[in-house]
Formats: C-alpha cells, sequence, structure tokens
C-alpha cells in the first residue's frame, strides 16, 4: 500500500506544477486528493509553500495564497454554549456576535449530566458555525474555541461560568461529549474543530499572566492533565489552548506536555494554539525571555501552531520567527512540522476536497431552526437543579395567583462568551403562560439622584450626556438600581431604558445590558455620614495601573457628569430620593398572590468574569433583603436562584420552603424555569461543583492548586457543604437494589417508587481503605441518567476495572492500582449513598523508596512552604525554597547506611537532611553555592532501616533538582 500511494505522489509531482510562480491552480495537486493520507497530503502541501507562507501559517490568520487556490482561514470562533462571536477583519478585526442558538451556560449543559443530550447540544452548535461560516467565512472561521475543561475547583473564580465540574471524570464525559458533536460523525471528516481551553492549572484571574499554579505530581497527573486527556483520546477535540498562567513556575505558552503529552493524546495531528496576547507575555509581564524571537522559538519548539496576536496582522510574528532563524533557535524543518500540524484541521475540515467536504452542504437554515429551539428547551428543563422542596412547596398547581418578582424576573442576560440572544422566554414569561393571573415587580429600587450643591438631578433627557440638570425627578431623572452583590449596583435609566454607563467620558445612558471588556455601567452607591450618597464609578478598568486614581463622580459647571475625584470627600454629593421601593412592591404583589416566586441571582458581567474572580459568595445585601421580605410576606415563596456559580445562600435554605437553581440557560430559561416550577418536567439536574456553607470552607488563598494538602473539593473536603456535589433532588423518588461488582462493571437495580415518571442519575463512587498515600474521600468512577416511569425498575451497568482505581505513584512515576479493599458506592450524590458494597483488588504494594539513584526533588510525599519552579526554561522541574525552615519529605525510605548525601542544586545556603521529621535526628548538612546546577554533598551519619527523610532548606533561594544517598 505505502508503495503505491508514494507512486501516486510521484506521478502527481510530476504532472503538476511546483513553482513558487506558478500562475494557477491546480486541482490535480496531491494536496487536494481525499484518497490520499492525511499526512501525505499536509507534506505535498507544506512542500509547495515558500518559506514567508510557512511562517504565515503560524498566526491566527492564516493568509490566503492565490497561486494554490488556498484561502484565507482564521482560528478562533468562540462557541462554549452556542457560536458566540468571533472577529472581522475587514472592520479592524471588530467583534461580531452570533445571533443564534444560545444554550445554558457551559456549568449549566454539565448540570444535566446527559452526555447523549451534550452531545446532540455539540451537534446543533456545530451545525451553526458550519451555517455562519457559510454566511461570511472571513469573520466565522470553524476552528471553535470550545469546551472549557478547567476544573472548577473553587467557585470564586471568575470564569467558573464556563466550566463543567470540579470533577474531572465528569469534566471529561460532557467535554468528549460536546466534542464529539462539534465535530460530527463522519470518520473522515470535521464538521468544527474545536480546541480545549485552557492548558493548564487555570483557576485564577488576578494576576492571571504573572501567577503560577504549584501544582504537585499527583495533582497535576490525576486532576489537572485528566480533564484534558479524556476528550483528546477520544478525538474529540483538535488540540488545547495554552493557558495565560505559569505552571510550576514556567509560562503554560512553552509548556513542554503541549509538544509531548497532548500530542500522544491523539491519534491525528494537534493544533495548539496560544491564548490572546500571550506570546508577548513571555517577553513583556512574566520576562521569561528577552527578546520575542526567543520567545516565538521556545513557544513554537514547545508545541504552539497558532499565534494569537496582532489582530490580523502576522507582520510581526513572521519578523520574530526569521530572526530566531537567522540566529539559530529554530530550523525550517522546525517551522515544516509546525505549519503542516497548523494546516492539518483544515484538511480534516475538508477544505481542500472537492466540493468542500461532506459538511460544506450546511447552509445557513440551521442557524436557530425550530429543531434547536427545541432542543435548547430541553437543556434548559434537564439543566435545572431542585435544591429544597419543603412539604411538597412544588410542583405548582396551574392557574392561580403568582407574584413573579426579583432583578431577573423579567430578563435574561448573556455572558462575554454568548451571542445574541435572537429571542427571549425570561421567567414571567414563562410562568404567565401557566399561571392563572401575575403580579411582577423588577427588585429594583427607582430613585432620583439629587446634586446637593446645586440641588438638580441627574437626568438622561440628552443619553449621550448624562448631566444634573433637571428640576424635577420626571422619568428621564430617575433609575432604577439593583444591587449585584459584592456592593456594585446598575442603574437603568426609566426615561429611556438603557443603563448609564461611562464610555470614557462622559458618563451615557447607552447600553441595553451591562457589557463589554470593561463592563462601564457599574457603580457603588456609597453611604456618606451625613446622609447623602457618592458615587464611586467600578468599572473594570479602574482596577487597571493605568486608570488612574479619580473613581469617584464630580458634576461639572455645566451640570456634566465626571470622574473628578480619588476620594468621597472630594466627590459630589448626592440625595437619594427613593421614588418606589423594590421591597415594598414586591411584598404588595407577594401578599395578594397564592405563590411568590423571587428570581434573584446574578448579571455574569458584573458579579465574576473572565480577569476578574468574585469576592463574595453571597447574594447582593439588596437581593438577600427582597428574598426575606418576600419570605416573611408570603409563606409559600418559591426562590429561583438564576448564577453562574455556588452561592452560600444558607438563610434561604433554612427558610424558604423551594429552591430552585439554574444557571444562565439562554433564550429558552424562562421555560425551562416554568416547566419544572409547574411539574411539567421532573427536574433531575444534579450539581457538578461543591456549595460550600461559606467562604470559611474555601482555602485562603485562591492560587492553592494542591487539592489534596488543602483538602479540596469533594474529593478531600471532610466539611459539611451546603450542597455536595452531585446534589439535585426530584419530584419522584427512587429505591436502590444492592449493587453487584463483576467482570469490569457495577450493576444496581433502580426502581421509581414516586408516582411521576422522571430521570435518576445513578452516581458510582469508590474509596480506598489503604493505601501508602492520601486518598480521596470518595471519588467518581461512573454515572449514568435513567429514566423510569412510575412502578418502572431499571438496570443500572457501569464500568469499573481494577485500571480504574489507579493513582499516580510520585516514587516511580507511574500509575499504579495498590492490593486494598475498595468500597463501591451507589448513590444520588455524593453524600447521599443509597447502596454499597466492598471489593478486594489484589494489585501492586508499592514498595520502599530506594534513594540511592538520583531522586528528582519534585517526586516529594509531602512540603512545606516550598514553590515548584522551572529546571530550565523549557524542560524540568525542581523544588525551591522561599525562606529558611521550609522542606520536603519522602516517605517510607530503606536506608542501607548511605554514608553520602548528593544533590544537584543551586542558590546559596544549605540542605538539612533529617530523620522522620523536619526537627527529627540532623544526618547531614550540605552547603550549596553555585549559580548554576551544581553537586552539593554532605556526610552523613549511619542510619539503616525504613524511615521518613525529610531535606529542610537552610534559608531561601535554593533550587534543588535531584539527589541521592549512598
Amino acid at each position: 500500500m505505502r508503495r503505491r500511494i508514494l507512486a501516486v505522489l510521484a506521478v502527481a509531482l510530476i504532472a503538476t506544477p511546483t513553482a513558487p510562480g506558478a500562475a494557477r491552480a491546480d486541482a490535480g495537486f496531491p494536496f487536494r486528493d481525499p484518497r490520499l493520507p492525511l499526512q501525505v497530503r499536509v507534506d505535498d502541501l507544506v512542500g509547495r509553500l515558500t518559506l514567508d507562507e510557512k511562517i504565515s501559517m503560524l498566526h491566527q490568520y492564516q493568509p490566503a495564497v492565490p497561486r494554490l487556490g488556498i484561502k484565507l482561514f482564521k482560528a478562533g470562533t468562540e462557541a462554549l454554549h452556542g457560536v458566540a462571536w468571533s472577529n472581522d477583519i475587514d472592520n479592524n478585526s471588530a467583534v461580531v456576535a452570533a445571533n443564534g442558538t444560545t444554550f445554558a451556560q457551559p456549568v449549566g449543559l454539565a448540570s444535566t449530566w446527559d452526555t447523549d443530550l451534550i452531545k446532540r447540544v455539540g451537534g446543533a452548535v456545530g451545525d451553526e458555525a458550519r451555517g455562519f461560516n457559510a454566511q461570511n467565512p472571513r469573520v466565522f472561521g470553524l476552528n471553535l474555541w470550545a469546551p472549557v475543561v478547567n476544573l472548577l475547583r473553587d467557585p470564586r473564580w471568575g470564569r467558573n461560568e464556563e466550566g463543567y465540574s470540579e470533577d474531572p471524570l465528569l469534566t471529561g464525559a460532557i467535554s468528549t461529549a460536546y466534542g464529539k458533536g462539534l465535530e460530527g460523525n463522519d470518520p473522515a471528516h470535521l464538521k468544527t474543530a474545536p480546541t480545549l481551553k485552557h492548558y493548564l492549572a487555570y483557576n485564577n484571574e488576578t494576576g492571571r499572566d504573572v501567577t503560577s499554579s504549584t501544582v504537585p505530581q499527583r495533582v497535576l497527573n490525576e486532576y489537572d492533565r485528566q480533564a484534558f486527556a479524556p476528550a483528546m483520546k477520544a478525538n474529540a477535540a483538535t488540540g488545547v489552548m495554552a493557558s495565560y498562567n505559569l505552571v510550576n513556575g514556567r509560562p503554560a505558552t512553552v509548556d513542554p506536555d503541549l509538544g509531548t503529552l497532548v500530542r500522544g493524546w491523539s491519534d491525528y495531528p494537534v493544533f495548539n494554539v496560544s491564548d490572546a496576547g500571550a506570546p508577548y507575555n513571555l517577553t513583556g509581564s512574566e520576562h521569561y525571555f528577552a527578546t520575542q524571537a526567543e520567545a516565538d522559538a521556545a513557544a513554537i519548539k514547545a508545541g504552539i501552531n497558532s499565534f494569537t496576536i496582532d489582530n490580523a496582522d502576522g507582520g510581526p510574528m513572521a519578523a520574530a520567527i526569521h530572526q530566531a532563524l537567522d540566529r539559530g533557535l529554530l530550523s525550517v524543518n522546525d517551522i515544516d512540522v509546525a505549519a503542516g500540524q497548523a494546516l492539518s484541521i483544515r484538511f480534516r475540515l475538508g477544505e481542500f476536497d472537492p466540493g468542500g467536504g461532506p459538511y460544506a452542504k450546511i447552509t445557513p437554515a440551521v442557524i436557530n431552526s425550530p429543531a434547536n429551539q427545541q432542543l435548547a428547551r430541553k437543556t434548559a428543563d434537564e439543566a435545572m437543579v431542585l435544591l429544597k422542596n419543603q412539604d411538597n412547596a412544588l410542583p405548582l398547581k396551574p392557574g392561580g395567583k403568582v407574584a413573579v418578582v426579583g432583578p431577573l424576573a423579567d430578563t435574561l442576560y448573556s455572558d462575554w462568551y454568548a451571542g445574541q440572544l435572537p429571542y427571549q422566554v425570561t421567567a414571567l414569561d414563562g410562568i404567565r403562560a401557566k399561571a392563572g393571573s401575575v403580579a411582577t415587580s423588577d427588585g429594583a429600587d427607582r430613585i432620583a439622584l439629587q446634586d446637593v450643591a446645586s440641588g438638580k438631578f441627574v437626568s438622561a433627557a440628552d443619553p449621550a450626556k448624562v448631566a444634573a440638570n433637571a428640576d424635577l425627578p420626571d422619568p428621564a431623572a430617575e433609575f432604577d438600581a439593583v444591587d449585584w452583590g459584592q456592593n456594585v449596583s446598575t442603574l437603568k435609566n426609566v426615561g429611556n431604558s438603557k443603563y448609564l454607563g461611562y464610555n470614557w467620558g462622559p458618563f451615557i445612558t447607552h447600553d441595553d445590558q451591562p457589557n463589554g471588556w470593561y463592563v462601564q455601567q457599574q457603580f457603588k452607591i456609597e453611604p456618606q455620614p451625613d446622609g447623602t450618597v457618592v458615587l464611586h464609578y467600578a468599572g473594570y478598568e479602574t482596577q487597571e495601573t493605568w486608570f488612574g486614581s479619580n473613581t469617584y463622580v464630580t458634576v461639572n459647571p455645566d451640570g456634566g457628569l465626571t470622574l473628578g475625584a480619588s476620594d468621597a470627600s472630594h466627590a459630589a454629593h448626592f440625595r437619594r430620593q427613593v421614588i418606589s421601593s423594590a421591597v415594598d412592591q414586591a411584598v404588595a404583589a407577594a401578599k395578594k398572590a397564592d405563590t411568590a416566586v423571587v428570581v434573584v441571582g446574578s448579571n455574569p458581567f458584573i458579579n465574576g468574569r473572565e480577569a476578574h474572580d468574585r469576592t463574595s459568595l453571597a447574594l447582593g445585601d439588596g437581593q438577600e433583603a427582597l428574598v426575606r421580605a418576600v419570605r416573611k410576606a408570603n409563606p409559600h415563596t418559591v426562590v429561583v436562584l438564576q448564577t453562574s456559580y455556588p452561592d452560600t445562600i444558607t438563610w434561604e435554605q433554612q427558610h424558604v420552603p423551594g429552591i430552585v437553581w439554574t444557571t444562565h440557560a439562554g433564550a429558552e430559561t424562562g421555560h425551562g424555569i416554568a416547566d419544572v416550577l409547574y411539574g411539567d418536567y421532573n427536574p433531575a439536574g444534579r450539581l457538578t461543583q461543591t456549595w460550600p456553607a461559606s467562604a470559611a470552607q474555601l482555602p485562603p488563598d485562591l492560587n492553592d492548586y494542591d487539592i489534596i494538602s488543602s483538602d479540596q473539593t469533594y474529593l478531600y473536603s471532610k466539611q459539611k457543604p451546603l450542597y455536595p456535589f452531585g446534589f439535585g433532588l426530584s419530584y419522584s423518588s427512587f429505591r436502590y437494589g444492592k449493587p453487584v461488582v463483576g467482570g469490569g462493571k457495577v450493576r444496581v437495580t433502580v426502581t421509581n417508587t414516586g408516582r411521576r415518571e422522571g430521570d435518576e442519575v445513578v452516581q458510582l463512587y469508590t474509596h480506598q481503605r489503604s493505601s501508602r498515600d492520601t486518598v480521596a474521600v470518595r471519588q467518581l468512577r461512573g454515572f449514568q441518567r435513567v429514566h423510569l416511569k412510575p412502578g418502572r425498575t431499571a438496570t443500572v451497568t457501569l464500568p469499573l476495572s481494577p485500571a480504574d482505581l489507579a493513582h499516580w505513584d510520585v516514587t516511580r512515576g507511574r500509575w499504579v492500582t495498590e492490593t486494598s479493599v475498595y468500597d463501591v458506592m451507589i448513590g444520588a450524590s455524593s453524600s447521599d449513598i443509597r447502596a454499597r458494597t466492598a471489593i478486594a483488588v489484589r494489585g501492586e504494594t508499592i514498595p520502599a523508596r530506594n534513594l540511592a539513584s538520583a531522586t528528582r526533588a519534585e517526586t516529594f510525599d509531602a512540603y512545606a512552604g516550598t514553590t515548584l519552579l522551572p529546571e530550565t526554561p523549557l524542560s524540568g522541574t525542581v523544588v525551591g525554597s522561599t525562606a529558611a525552615g521550609q522542606w520536603i519529605s519522602f516517605k517510607d525510605v530503606q536506608l542501607r547506611d548511605g554514608r553520602t548525601f548528593s544533590a544537584s542544586a543551586l542558590g546559596s545556603g544549605t540542605v538539612e537532611v533529617r530523620l522522620d521529621s523536619p526537627s527529627g535526628r540532623l544526618l547531614g548538612t550540605a552547603k550549596v553555592s553555585s549559580a548554576d546546577y551544581a553537586t552539593a554533598t554532605a556526610s552523613l551519619a549511619r542510619t539503616a532501616g525504613r524511615h521518613d527523610i525529610y531535606l529542610v532548606f537552610g534559608g531561601p533561594g535554593i533550587r534543588l533538582a535531584t539527589f541521592s544517598i549512598r
């Protein structure tokens, strides 16, 4: 077969022009022959490109090559939960929002625990991406930057809405399903080319380009990498996007995993991209390389194939790469390989096939089609999670009087990675279709702001210049204020229904929603001792170092508002007149209703988002007060919590009879809410991350990535949360039989013992009773969403083999299944175990450590205070000290009268070798004094037997790569 392929290729090469100056593209080029193997086609095309053309293929905008008939290709259309947006090369790279089907935010998609449904959602998004591409391929490319698989380790992370779960198995299953849907079912072609974001260990926004995620070996292998591996191994993604942060001191943009481990997971060539602007961070904020030539060369060698920089201008990148070639930092072969990988997905997308491949016939007719709208409604239904249902408060009976109140009652909000909503079904819309009569209140205080100095009211009579120039508070001088928490409010003008915003001055009322990168519609209304208030502008740009100190509103002589003060004492003071009270209006409506539905939650542009972590887990004070007042006015109160993450709603859990959670679920959100509230859909959504009872249950430092030593997530935490991982109620009840384990499977019967048909999410957990290492309290090993009619029983079969029980053995650098008894637990959540059994597994016993040969310091068992750092800019990891007394330990070492400690280290200070504790018997002390890695030695006191060895650092700045005791 190989000879035949080469013969065909040879004939084609003879028959077709190859010179760079060829006047026309020839359809007979081998790279256009779909009968040839992928790599043969890729190599043929790369061989026809000039060096400059090959380099240009490494930019996010791969330019057209007319002589070969190759068109422009743009990497990166955002598509987390529907086609969201892309950039217009013909309009200064302006953002163009898609106007198609928007599904529930990713954390909501995952809360369905329904991989079949998520694959259908991915399929619909892939279809619409093709539809938008057919409309304008210069804007909407087919390389989709989705899904995000970073684990939801900490609910304070600003991008919580973008991820799926705190658990790697669930994240892997959902991302694989979504990716498979995006790619389509053709074995030889891609519908779209999904890119997993963001590799690796990325869960903080503050200082994200300069902070390093310290990830020890077990956490790295068992947790963070496991979020990415499943989709890549299933060929459900075509590459990864490198994250902004550093991992163990090395920028993720030059993480060697990109060119080694990640590529090894896939059966196809892998196309890896940088995050926006990240290659410049290597020489800028991260100060990792001295020149851009060195930085770009390192990124290419590490495995980056696409530079997301300089909008549509690939010139600066090309200049840096040419410099790297001239300096010998890169070879032409490096460029050939990288360019071939960059071009590989275009072949798989069918671009170079006759007719463009099987998916080229998809037209814009699929965009927001009736079928996709129905799928969005089904997804909104399945994503709903019933958190509390005391005394059967739910479902509601059709008809009756209902008060629907709150800031999210009659509006839907999109997020940074969503497109435009082509239509909206709000909670009020959905409930109105089922209730007898509905009263509503928007949960906003209607206020007027009177400038104390002039007596004039702030008015948007001229929406292009808001000014304190009105004599009376007419609608143009009234604003609806909503408290979104973290002391931030929005001010929506009553007269024109637009939000007050800074817009770099003057203040205007222009926007339908808070939006934009800097979200310039945020204010803190700060009370003053004299009873007045000041306006503290809180747009995100105020957090940038370049913004300046003036963030308080002052009033110009002409009445115009401006930012003219750095503190409240020099700001304009306003009398806050309440025209109508949110609480009073809601209470009045609730008192007249049979049921009060309070819809509260988050604004995705304000409460947490890319570049901004959350500072509180609580509802806004105003929203909390609204819930309490309505509950007091009407005991039959139901809270609908619409957020992108967990909230600490402890009061609501104690006092409100019915609570339902949904994420921002797209255009069909209101139908999903009403379907569940009225029982037209029996809820079966389950939480994909732990909801803490308070922020005190979280680590003090958001940047603590070591989930094992800090007891994070349901895997290692022993605290009682507000709601556990996997939690969710139903209008039905389910009985579990005894699990049967055998043949690599666990089987259990599940019976619907209720009077409604519904779904149960069967969850399989295990716990290892004995181990050399710290093991999870419980760990998800499988799940299945099963539909049952009343009285019916189903047998659920979930795979479980000894290999599934493996964890990372730091002593030997590989996976190991230990000999142990393993608890097998089946239930409705991680804390609601309905049936259990135990199995004895004969695996391995991890042997005692032998430190006689060179041992990597990073393979420690425990540590205190140390950090992990690069050994060289592009490879290796070492342990670094930041203060005296820090240590690393190596458990269960077999000592055989070793008399010499030898280490490869740099810095200035000492390394003490101690026995069994950081203050245990001192065996010897090595002196480190070198600016480069050099050998440091120490004579040791004679010791034999099995002990724990502690290496204690005598000062900051020591880096330890390897050591031995001989």
